[in-house]
Order: structure tokens, then C-alpha cells, then sequence
């Protein structure tokens, strides 16, 4: 009887999606170790000297990314199959800015004229080889199954234009929390986005994927409104919230700064 009861409550837990998420904690470690959050959470620097000491660490947890196979990845929550993509990502974001460090001052000098370093397939992942791209594009934005626009405030491109590398893992069971704490720190950043001359004007970011912040998340169908959500974290009054919400505020775009964001 025991044991009838036993697999009726296995195969319910298969058949809900009911699957161990990944193991995040060595990435976790390594984070906490080597990254400092700056700006009062609203950048960080990171230490690829230290992380070039760890680089045994780093394998051991990139080997376990490679491990996954696409059925186990599949019987994930959707927000444990996000997580797992973020962290990949910016793990390997890490290894491949540790394949020429200290000679490099932006991730770009690790491209060509012909490929960008995002581009290049050096990523054991579902079986395949993939490029950082096809994580982003391919797998978090371009399967439409996560309509999730503050990605853009997680995956890190180790400049210090982008959005911090935060210093703990991303988790499936805090994943909204994280991502709205990411998100509001972001757009905390004056240096980044900021309130001037009558017009709003925020990070390059807003322009190269203005479609996934206007693709109805929360209700906002434009820009204007997926940033009024956030009104708060711009630092914006009333008066300026209620004009931004309606479409009367003009925005502006900031040019991005490629360097290392290294410690």
C-alpha cells in the first residue's frame, strides 16, 4: 500500500512540472566573492583577477550549465528555466572576458569585424555549441515564452553601461523579486537614466529593445508606460509621472560606455 502511494505521489509530481531546479550555489559563491556592488546597488565592479583564481570554481559550474539536458530543462517552472539562462549567461559572460584578461579593456576586443564576441558559438549547452546570442535571443527572447522585459536588467555584458552583475545567484522561487529589485536599481542610476531639461532620458538599452519593454507587460504597451511603472526608482514627481503615463514626455537615449567593468 505504502508503496502504491509512493508512485501515485512521484508520477503526480512529474506530471505538475514538480522538478529539482538547478543547483545555482556555486555560482552564488563565487558572486558573493567576487563582485562589489558600487552606487548603492545601482552598479557593480567585478574582480577578474580574483576570478581568474577561481577558474576551477567557475568550471565546475559551467560544466554542471553543459550537464542539463533540453528534457530536463523542459520540466522546469518557467522561472527556474529563466534563472538558469541568466545565470549560464553571465557565467559564461565571466569565462570569456577571463579567456584575454588582463589584455582587454571592453568586451568588444574580443570580436572581429566579422563576429561579434556575442556571436561566437564556444557554449556546450542542450547538446549544441551556442554563442551568448543564442542564449539572449534565441532562448530567452526570441521563444516567446517568457514576455519578460526586465531580462534586460539581468544578463550582464561585463561593461559598465550595462546593468550590474548583482553578487548572488538568480533563483527560480525569488526570480520576480530579484528582477524588480534589479530593475529599480538600474533606473536608480543618474548616470544612466535621468530626468533633464523637460526630458527623460535613459539608457541606450530602452532603444535597442524598445519591443520587448511594449509588448503589453503589467499593461504597458509603449515605452512611456513601462517606464512610468518604475517612476518611482527615476526619481520623477507626480506631475512628471502623470506626463510620462499619457505619452506628453520625450525621451531621450544615452550613449553606452563599453569599458570592462572591472574592479
Amino acid at each position: 500500500m505504502r508503496f502504491r502511494l509512493l508512485l501515485s505521489f512521484i508520477a503526480l509530481s512529474l506530471s505538475s512540472g514538480a522538478w529539482a531546479a538547478h543547483d545555482h550555489s556555486g555560482w552564488d559563491s563565487l558572486l558573493k566573492r567576487n563582485v562589489v556592488v558600487t552606487g548603492g546597488g545601482t552598479s557593480s565592479k567585478v574582480n577578474y583577477s580574483r576570478f581568474k583564481q577561481d577558474r576551477a570554481k567557475l568550471k565546475t559550474y559551467l560544466d554542471s550549465t553543459s550537464s542539463v539536458s533540453q528534457t530536463t530543462f523542459n520540466r522546469w517552472s518557467k522561472n527556474d528555466q529563466l534563472a538558469f539562462l541568466i545565470n549560464a549567461y553571465n557565467a559564461w559572460t565571466v569565462e570569456l572576458i577571463l579567456t584575454e584578461y588582463p589584455n582587454l579593456k571592453s568586451i568588444k576586443d574580443l570580436g572581429s569585424i566579422i563576429r561579434s564576441p556575442w556571436k561566437q558559438n564556444f557554449i556546450p549547452l542542450f547538446g549544441k555549441t551556442v554563442s551568448l546570442d543564442h542564449i539572449e535571443h534565441t532562448l530567452i527572447r526570441g521563444s516567446g515564452r517568457y514576455n519578460e522585459p526586465r531580462i534586460h536588467f539581468a544578463v550582464n555584458c561585463a561593461s559598465i553601461g550595462c546593468p550590474a552583475l548583482r553578487n548572488t545567484a538568480y533563483r527560480g522561487n525569488a526570480l520576480p523579486a530579484q528582477l524588480n529589485a534589479a530593475t529599480k536599481d538600474f533606473l536608480r542610476d543618474r548616470s544612466r537614466n535621468r530626468f533633464k531639461g523637460g526630458k527623460l532620458e535613459v539608457s541606450n538599452i530602452f532603444k535597442w529593445y524598445r519591443g520587448d519593454f511594449e509588448k503589453g507587460w503589467r499593461g504597458a504597451n509603449n515605452l512611456n508606460q513601462f517606464l512610468a511603472i518604475y517612476a518611482n526608482a527615476l526619481g520623477l514627481t507626480k506631475g512628471q509621472q502623470a506626463a510620462l503615463k499619457s505619452g506628453k514626455t520625450k525621451i531621450g537615449f544615452l550613449s553606452y560606455d563599453w569599458r570592462l567593468n572591472r574592479t
